[in-house]
């Protein structure tokens, strides 16, 4: 019998979230799946992140560089492959695929239904927006149905778009296995206020809540925000805990795999002008959980790990063959990858590889809002990430770790060439980063 698999997705959350403090039943639902310590995104910011899911393969190849890049025709996408394998597929929040880029020209569903061509093959149950963000705040708005019917909810965001999730398992009738993704806004900020907005009733829980060590040394705005962060967080995780009851009162828990994990995370202004697109660990670091009544792992898993492997990993629960020029590889196998390959846009043009123990950054002059590639860059970061796992020490002209980048390079410029970019160069930083 085929699993059912369910994809909840939050945004913009930081790998450290993920205790049981903030989100004590997602770490107990960890305890009978696998945590994965070492998860990382392939491009840190919403759209493009998004696209690598649904597509199999890197920004530089589905050609979702920045926000406001429809999703690839040129790919077969995931729910496709879902549905030629009988499955029901169901999609639930923010979207961020439909719409482009450009303001005067293309088109645009911002605040409209998106049409049925660009909902990425999800055709079974609809309860989205393509940026959700538009189309609500935090306590109300709406999405639209498979029908383009705008559905409007009330309430505070994340339970509502969880709402809408259990709607589909309780309408549910068919024998059908189903791959449900679930779409979370929170914890992302804001955009009409640049602030992060908690639960009402639960803020004050969370307003004594440590600051993280990699952010405390820096200046930001972390002290007035993160309490709202961590009470949206901790919502998400109250919510999670809603639909796996629902699924064990409807008897599918048993045969259902849960994935949880974010699309990258946040560094609350520390890294650059706003929160995310850098290649810290604060950016690129998320939390991964798999767990659920069809799903046999061990407890935690220190693997390198990245968004790119989800689409890969979620065919291979469904038992369908991964197709040859997806990118990443399942989670399910004994796979060992050496390193996480990040590509940078917007903020800047630039590319990383974390390994266990090092991070290296380059960055392309120029404006990433323009351009997405280069042909020279320059190294910008090096973390020892053993040494300084805050990353307080950029070490990127340091002589003592000559060799270390060298090989670092040399390992970038092929990830380069293998995700289509044309090998680069690389020339050693004139200045040194400050942080």
């Amino acid at each position: 019998m085929k699993p059912n698999i369910i994809f909840y997705f939050s945004d913009q959350q930081r790998h450290d979230t993920l205790n049981s403090t903030v989100m004590p039943n997602l770490t107990d639902f960890s305890e009978d799946g696998t945590m994965f310590e070492n998860s990382f995104t392939c491009q840190p910011v919403c759209g493009p992140a998004r696209a690598c899911i649904q597509t199999g393969v890197y920004a530089s190849q589905n050609k979702s560089y920045w926000n406001g890049v429809a999703l690839s025709k040129d790919f077969k996408p995931l729910a496709e492959y879902l549905n030629e394998a009988g499955y029901e597929t169901a999609y639930v929040g923010k979207w961020h695929l439909a719409s482009d880029r450009i303001p005067l020209a293309g088109y645009h569903f911002e605040k409209e239904a998106i049409p049925e061509d660009r909902r990425g093959g999800y055709k079974d149950f609809w309860r989205a927006a393509d940026v959700l963000e538009f189309t609500s705040n935090e306590y109300g708005g709406y999405v639209f149905d498979e029908h383009n019917e705008k559905r409007e909810f009330s309430g505070y965001r994340v339970d509502c778009i969880n709402d809408f999730a259990i709607e589909f398992i309780d309408k549910k009738t068919s024998d059908k296995p189903f791959f449900l993704f679930i779409s979370q806004l929170e914890p992302h900020h804001q955009n009409n206020s640049g602030h992060f907005r908690g639960k009402k009733e639960t803020i004050e829980n969370f307003r004594d809540y440590p600051i993280p060590e990699d952010l405390a040394f820096l200046k930001g705005d972390y002290k007035e925000e993160y309490p709202d962060y961590i009470s949206a967080i901790n919502a998400i995780d109250e919510n999670l805990l809603r639909l796996v009851n629902t699924l064990k009162e409807r008897n599918l828990y048993d045969n259902t795999v849960i994935i949880y994990t974010s699309d990258h995370g946040c560094h609350f202004k520390t890294r650059n002008l706003e929160y995310k697109r850098s290649p810290h660990d604060a950016s690129i670091h998320t939390p991964l959980v798999i767990f659920g009544g069809a799903y046999k792992g061990k407890k935690k898993d220190d693997r390198m790990a990245s968004l790119i492997d989800m689409a890969p990993t979620v065919l291979d629960l469904a038992g369908i063959k991964i197709p040859s020029h997806y990118m990443g590889m399942s989670l399910l196998r004994e796979n060992q990858r050496d390193f996480a390959f990040i590509q940078v846009s917007e903020s800047q043009i630039g590319r990383a590889v974390r390994t266990k123990k090092y991070l290296y950054a380059i960055r392309a002059r120029g404006n990433g809002y323009i351009r997405h590639s280069a042909n020279v860059y320059y190294e910008d970061y090096l973390y020892d990430m053993e040494k300084d796992p805050h990353q307080k020490k950029n070490l990127i002209k340091s002589p003592e770790y000559q060799r270390e980048r060298t090989i670092l390079k040399e390992m970038l410029i092929n990830e380069m060439e293998r995700a289509n970019e044309k090998k680069p160069i690389i020339k050693p930083a004139k200045t040194a980063r400050r942080k």
